[in-house]
């Protein structure tokens, strides 16, 4: 994520009501980076980095949908790249609306071209089975669970 300079930025009218809950997030991302990476997998490093990521795009979209924020500050916070675009985009459709990640569903980055694991429901999955997605650590997204 590159730093934003609101300095140079003129926020819209409604940004103060995120902008203590998003610096809040970019704190605990700042952690997450330089957290020590001693005894974890290779996946396992980016993690709690994407689980932050998603956390705040979905606090910017939650906070719209319930008509908390305006368009244009819903809009500028897309611009500025403080929620993901694309993952909104995806929550958006039905099927998707837990959805955790991007990588989860790209058919490019698993075998067979099929998607996650973290997509397949529970109740297909045997009881006793803990599921672990590779790319995030989710355990479990599909909308049906």
């Amino acid at each position: 994520m590159p730093r934003i300079r609101r300095k140079r930025t003129k926020t819209p009218k409604g940004f103060e009501i995120l902008e203590d809950k998003l610096d809040e997030f970019e704190e605990r991302m700042r952690d997450a980076v330089l957290e020590s990476h001693d005894g974890k997998r290779k996946a396992e490093t980016t993690w709690p980095i994407i689980k932050i990521h998603h956390q705040r795009s979905r606090y910017i979209y939650e906070m719209y949908k319930k008509k908390k924020i305006k368009k244009p500050v819903y809009e500028f916070c897309l611009r500025q790249k403080y929620a993901d675009t694309n993952l909104i985009a995806k929550w958006k459709k039905s099927g998707f609306e837990r959805l955790c990640c991007m990588q989860c569903i790209q058919q490019t980055n698993h075998t067979f071209g099929s998607t996650c694991i973290c997509r397949v429901p529970k109740a297909d999955l045997a009881k006793d089975q803990v599921i672990e997605c590779i790319h995030c650590g989710c355990r479990g997204c599909a909308s049906g669970d």
